[in-house]
């Protein structure tokens, strides 16, 4: 850690940076969202973060975390005049509508009198913030600050004033670390206490991707609706009942490349198609959906939303309706049946496994869970689609035993 934070060439503190600006949106959606779903958010457009309603910016954000908490507001501080700059420079330009409010957000603090600390929510006093910024701006000789001084001091003083009226200083808010807590209670009423954490994960995964397609196309229509985190919302708290399970989006748009069905082609479930003849499209999709099962039975065991007993049981009724419809096959063509009818079987046993639905929980409906887990079973032959695929198959389980 301490290597790390020493780094002249981290990157760390601006990854930070990023990462708050997205979980910050995130929390002041879900607080909009409880009386205005109808608004729009987008990260590095008009400003950091950018609120929008019937059209226009009515919020914006200029997000600044510091690993040093202890880091000062004062009158001076780079933090503020670049951030002033931004909303001087929009209003001047008429990118920024001019009743739109301005939001520093900065885990750091404001000094005690300071001009950031008079524009905080309560106790504020524009008049004395505008004096000693105006001082500042034009006493400071600092180089890094000039250009922000001069876009200050070249509006009118009515002008600032008017700026600074819509401008308020957030400080001492939580890192990023500390703001679950925050988002926890957000989400608290959406699912039960023990399922928060990982109702949040799942919330977050989205929102993360969701502001990665957003800022990937910088345009209005991919901004981000109110309506779709009202969606997402909706559909989690629905898979977090006790009736359900959360299904992962990165699962459910998973596509393998070649080299991860190539990575299979030893794979005894691989084999089992092979005895049914499946065509390289059909491999690839069991390839897929074995993938998707793996992974998301896996992180239900590890995110406490299922018991190993509960695969267990599961598993134990897909064997069986597996052994009706493989059984019924096998006494149609007979134990004296030709390759060509064994194959013909083992076809259709595969066809049945492929459109299978038999969910793990009643409202767990995702086709891949029980088609994956299938293929999980065939993988180490507790169930298969030719007729003889034990005996065809097991030295492949055990090798040692046929050496």
């Amino acid at each position: 850690m301490s290597e790390i934070s020493n780094n002249p060439f981290s990157a760390s503190d601006s990854a930070l940076g990023y990462l708050y600006q997205a979980r910050l949106a995130l929390l002041w959606s879900l607080k909009r969202l409880k009386d205005e779903p109808d608004f729009v958010v987008s990260l590095e457009t008009l400003d950091d973060v950018t609120f929008e309603s019937d059209g226009s910016a009515d919020q914006l954000l200029q997000t600044k975390h510091h690993l040093n908490r202890a880091a000062a507001l004062t009158d001076a501080s780079p933090d503020l005049w670049k951030t002033l700059r931004v909303w001087f420079e929009g209003t001047s330009n008429n990118s920024i509508p001019k009743q739109t409010l301005l939001y520093l957000v900065t885990t750091s603090t404001a000094s005690a009198g300071s001009s950031a600390a008079k524009l905080r929510l309560d106790q504020r006093d524009i008049e004395s913030a505008h004096a000693s910024l105006e001082v500042t701006a034009q006493t400071s000789r600092s180089q890094e600050n000039a250009s922000a001084y001069s876009v200050f001091l070249q509006a009118s003083p009515s002008e600032r004033h008017s700026i600074l009226e819509r401008v308020v200083v957030l400080d001492k808010t939580p890192a990023i670390e500390e703001l679950n807590k925050l988002l926890k209670a957000e989400v608290g009423w959406a699912t039960e206490r023990e399922f928060q954490d990982t109702f949040l994960q799942y919330l977050e995964g989205w929102w993360f991707r969701r502001v990665i397609v957003q800022m990937a196309g910088i345009n209005k229509r991919d901004r981000i609706l109110g309506a779709e985190l009202e969606a997402q919302m909706s559909n989690l708290r629905e898979q977090f009942k006790r009736d359900s399970l959360p299904i992962a989006d990165d699962l459910l748009n998973f596509t393998p490349d070649d080299a991860a069905i190539a990575a299979h082609d030893e794979s005894i479930f691989v084999r089992q198609l092979e005895l049914a003849k499946a065509n390289k499209h059909r491999v690839a999709a069991a390839v897929r959906d074995y993938y998707r099962a793996f992974e998301q039975r896996s992180r239900w065991l590890r995110e406490d939303l299922l018991m190993v007993g509960d695969l267990e049981n599961y598993e134990l009724r897909l064997i069986q309706e597996w052994e009706l419809f493989f059984e019924a096959r096998r006494d149609e063509i007979g134990s004296e049946a030709a390759d060509a009818a064994k194959l013909a079987a083992a076809r259709k046993v595969l066809e049945w496994a492929e459109g299978a639905s038999i969910p793990i929980r009643p409202a767990v409906t995702e086709p891949f869970v029980c088609r994956g887990s299938l293929h999980m079973l065939a993988d180490s032959l507790r169930v298969g689609w030719h007729a003889e695929f034990r005996d065809r198959l097991s030295h492949l389980l055990n090798p040692e035993a046929f050496e």
